[in-house]
């Protein structure tokens, strides 16, 4: 959702008529932000779904293991979720 709203204000100036210069560097920029931003949330994404995935294939075949499952699970759920909420940041002060 972050990645339409910066392409479309991105590109609103050139649907608007309001400036005859095409692309610039600012809008080139920001395009770029938008799109790391939006990488980043697909890759976290992708990730925890791997470690969901995972744990619960593990859960599936030793259900006595489940604390130490679950405990690694969250752990690196956070893990990616805080590379990714970086990575988002970082896209996003390079869009502004």
């Amino acid at each position: 959702m972050v990645f339409v709203a910066v392409v479309a204000v991105t590109f609103l100036p050139a649907a608007l008529a309001q400036d005859g210069s095409g692309y610039t560097a600012d809008s080139l920029r920001k395009l770029g932000g938008a799109i790391g931003a939006g990488l980043a949330v697909i890759g976290g994404g992708l990730g925890i779904g791997k470690i969901g995935a995972g744990a619960v294939e593990a859960i599936a075949r030793q259900p006595e293991a489940v604390a130490p499952v679950q405990t690694a699970m969250i752990i690196s759920a956070a893990l990616i979720e805080g590379v990714t909420l970086f990575a988002i940041v970082i896209g996003l002060l390079a869009a502004l």
